[in-house]
């Protein structure tokens, strides 16, 4: 269903027909000379000027316009020798307005994703900017706030997507009137036309609510909205950085030295993201699947299409609200009156004492191979399972179970590393009483390494699932440099060697179909031929980055931003940064931020590629924090500082790179992509930057266990225990020669070797091999959620994942691609709802206090992180 543009009378059913919006310089031709134009020049970028001396490439909009004659439409059929959808293009279709010829292979993109844009619609707007700022403001802020407390909750994007819809069609009914007068957007900006005679005097207060009202609240500007948020909401990691200098280490920070080291690092990611468009953003095989929950979302709020799928005939709209109320009222139940409902370890429950069933089935601390629990929280721990494609989460399974499901228990019960005199799992680390690892004893009152304390208390033991998280983070990071280097390399060159501007928009060149020519693909047809069938599995569909589809079309009718924009603002937050490490009492010299940069520019790509592809990251935290406290040994602050630039500039590299996708999805301008971004960022520094010095200078005992309610600083202090490890004990004690873990070092050789072997196996074997589905990356680098993750929360995504993305997609195709982005919204935003009204609600006010009964007790009873060689005493009752 086509969009209608923002003019005076509604598109004709001509103009309706055709893919984007009739543009401003085209409102005085009658409809059919219109279609006609746009018929045949298609493809043609002849750029003319409009009576007003604005410069409009006509042709650009003609890109995105095509005739409603063919009947092409991609279909999903069921390969007979394999479990997996395969994606059927040929010339038995149905319209073509929905499925023009070069739509999406993916056809969860198809279902998500409008293969329309409607150039004329309004985007940079009061309105938009309004709602984006006051996001900015309110979500930044009070995240910062609320993540110095204990407990925490958190304001998601999620929450922003849902509440900001009705804000702004409140904005519209409150302030439009009927005879307001005509207004033309073209490429989302407001154009003034002359007007004939003399215009008709009004107020300055009608000027200003007619100023106020520009547009009409669209799907646009909702996305321009929620990037702002999702840019915004997640505090800065430098703000822990400060909190732990303020409060732990007793230095006096400046307020520019705050407001420096949180922009550069903060913007230094959105770098990266502009550089690396034409690697991460552009090529169709790039799908992104989180930002397809989002596209989902803009559709079903702001279209009223209803197709029957499957036999179920209620609209997405419908379908959300029901959901998304269920799921609100559902959070009560393990969130606060039935907490065993989240915990559901009914085996443990039988015999709560048993060391041996809690550490195989339990939740909390056991590797909960039992994967029954009915809080959506739990399953979406590591994120949501209707977002992940099936294949890439079996990698995740396969390496859950033979990392921690096999390995770990024989090495545990086989005390391998002492590990039987502490807990299976847990996410803390133990000194040699199997007590809690106190940092406070081997320093000096400087907070320098001493090392007659150090040897007079203990040596650091890792619990056996710590351990060989580290190990298997080891293998990830150097599968994920082979792995990219052998199916990716060559693109990655070759892409290289195109010129750096003008990718997307390359003035007089033509659209070019989807590349059907890749040498090592020659069995390989073009989606863009209606008359070839292409038979193929979605985890193997065409990966190149040389190809286009129809949304690469329509983004072409849109100026793209110039490298030397990213460039320029790469090279102002490094010479910010290396003031910042020079300047300040950091520790780190201006080559240590060099160093930290290297890192993430090498690693960025690889990254940004498997999370592109299967919704799996891959962070560089732990080895950023072991590269410093091995070049720069004994200098904690120096740690977190560098940690901070190599890290966050590769997560929040990766965040924006994902905002960018959404943005090419929903047909935002690159420049105004480039200003909602670049200003969010900019807001939500500064704000967070206001609110966490007020917060000094107000909260009593700040960050200590004395604070006012809660106000203890728990994210801040595991960091700094953190730094404390590897920046003062340093790495070498943990993995150099003769140290107790020096083993899990060899996991860097066996992830570097692996892909190789499967990459020589898998380029020989057709699409549909399991070989070419083996993501090893993905194998090793996503269990590095455990700890603080647990069995549970892999164990119940997964089945999850597997019901959705396998079972429903395959027998109920039409159903899968109606409903299932719009089920992972809803089921996360009445999630989200549901935490903060339950929090504010009934916990912080403390209503719940003495609240208590089987269902609340039940699961507490479990022997808790109990070590095998320890036998857990029963409890006495009261």
């Amino acid at each position: 269903m086509s969009r209608t543009p923002l003019i005076s009378s509604p598109a004709s059913d001509t103009e309706r027909a055709l893919y984007g919006a009739v543009p401003a310089h085209d409102l005085d031709e009658d409809a059919t000379t219109r279609s006609e134009r746009s018929i045949n020049d298609i493809g043609k970028r002849d750029k003319q000027k409009t009576s007003e001396g604005h410069s409009v490439a006509s042709s650009r909009s003609n890109q995105g316009l095509w005739s409603h004659t063919s009947k092409t439409n991609p279909t999903i059929v069921k390969d007979g020798d394999n479990d997996e959808d395969v994606i059927s293009v040929s010339g038995d279709s149905t319209d073509e307005d929905e499925n023009p010829p070069d739509n999406s292979r993916y056809p969860q993109v198809r279902a998500s994703v409008s293969a329309k844009d409607d150039v004329s619609a309004s985007i940079s707007t009061p309105r938009m900017w309004t709602l984006s700022l006051l996001c900015a403001l309110l979500g930044s802020g009070t995240n910062l706030f609320f993540s110095l407390r204990y407990p925490s909750v958190a304001i998601t994007p999620i929450i922003a997507l849902v509440v900001i819809h009705p804000l702004g069609l409140a904005w519209d009914r409150l302030l439009k009137r009927h005879d307001d007068p005509i207004e033309v957007f073209e490429y989302g900006q407001h154009i003034k036309r002359p007007v004939d005679g003399r215009p008709k005097p009004v107020s300055r207060l009608t000027r200003t609510r007619q100023w106020l009202a520009q547009g009409k609240w669209n799907e646009k500007e909702h996305a321009c909205v929620y990037i702002s948020s999702n840019v915004s909401f997640g505090f800065a990691f430098a703000t822990d950085v400060i909190v732990e200098q303020n409060k732990f280490y007793k230095q006096d920070l400046s307020i520019l030295y705050q407001i420096l080291l949180t922009v550069s690092t903060q913007v230094l990611g959105y770098s990266f993201a502009g550089l690396t468009r034409r690697y991460l953003v552009r090529p169709p095989s790039m799908i992104w699947p989180a930002t397809l929950m989002s596209t989902a979302m803009f559709t079903t709020m702001h279209k009223s299409e209803n197709k029957m799928a499957n036999g179920w005939r209620i609209t997405r709209w419908r379908f959300f609200l029901f959901v998304f109320f269920g799921a609100f009222a559902w959070y009560f139940l393990p969130g606060l009156l039935f907490p065993a409902l989240s915990y559901f370890s009914i085996l443990t429950w039988f015999a709560p004492q048993n060391v041996i069933l809690a550490n195989l089935f339990g939740t909390s601390s056991g590797l909960g191979m039992f994967p029954v629990t009915f809080d959506w929280a739990q399953i979406t721990y590591i994120g949501s399972p209707l977002l992940t494609p099936w294949w890439a989460a079996a990698n995740v399974v396969a390496g859950l179970v033979i990392i921690m499901w096999i390995v770990a228990p024989i090495m545990y019960y086989r005390n391998a590393l002492y590990s039987a005199f502490l807990p299976m799992l847990s996410s803390a680390v133990f000194d040699n009483t199997g007590k809690p690892y106190d940092v406070s004893r081997i320093l000096t009152p400087d907070f320098l390494f001493d090392h007659d304390k150090y040897e007079a208390y203990s040596k650091v033991y890792l619990p056996i699932t710590y351990a060989l998280a580290y190990g298997v983070q080891f293998a990830g990071l150097s599968a994920l440099v082979t792995h990219t280097a052998c199916w990716y390399g060559l693109e990655i060159w070759q892409v290289s060697q195109q010129p750096a501007d003008g990718e997307s928009n390359d003035g007089g060149a033509s659209y070019e179909p989807l590349n059907t020519s890749r040498h090592h693909h020659t069995n390989e047809t073009s989606i863009a031929n209606p008359k070839v069938s292409r038979l193929t599995t979605e985890a193997s569909i065409d990966t190149s980055m040389h190809a286009k589809d129809v949304h690469s079309r329509l983004m072409r009718n849109y100026d793209d931003v110039p490298v030397s924009w990213y460039l320029a603002t790469f090279l102002a937050m490094l010479a910010i940064g290396i003031f910042v490490v020079e300047y300040y009492p950091v520790y780190l010299p201006w080559y240590g931020l060099l160093l930290a940069l290297s890192i993430t520019a090498v690693l960025f790509i690889p990254v940004g590629i498997v999370m592109a592809i299967t919704n799996q990251h891959s962070s560089l935290y732990l080895i950023c924090q072991i590269i410093c406290g091995t070049v720069f040994p004994g200098r904690p602050v120096a740690n977190m500082v560098f940690t901070t630039y190599c890290y966050i500039s590769s997560a929040q590299g990766v965040k924006f790179s994902s905002d960018l996708k959404l943005g090419h999805y929903m047909k935002i301008p690159p420049k105004m992509l480039f200003q909602v971004q670049m200003v969010a960022t900019l807001v939500s520094s500064f704000t967070q930057i206001g609110v966490l010095n007020w917060m000094f200078a107000n909260i009593p005992s700040l960050c200590s266990p004395d604070a006012i309610n809660g106000f203890s600083c728990p994210l801040a202090r595991v960091h700094f225990n953190g730094s404390i490890l590897w920046g003062v004990v340093g790495p070498w004690r943990f993995f150099g020669r003769g140290a107790l873990y020096q083993p899990l070092i060899w996991f860097f050789l066996v992830g570097g070797i692996a892909p190789i072997i499967v990459f020589a196996i898998g380029r020989r074997r057709p699409p549909n091999s399991i070989w070419r589905k083996i993501n090893l990356p993905i194998l090793f680098g996503s269990l590095s959620w455990i700890p603080p993750a647990t069995g549970l929360n892999f164990t119940s995504w997964a089945v999850v994942c597997f019901i959705f993305n396998s079972l429903i997609r395959r027998r109920k195709s039409e159903w899968w691609g109606k409903y299932t982005m719009t089920l992972s919204a809803a089921l996360d935003s009445g999630l989200a709802i549901g935490v903060l009204v339950v929090f504010y609600g009934f916990i912080f006010p403390g209503w719940m206090e003495g609240f208590a009964w089987w269902g609340t007790e039940v699961y507490k009873q479990v022997c808790p992180s109990a070590p095998y060689n320890i036998l857990c005493k029963p409890r006495r009752k009261n």
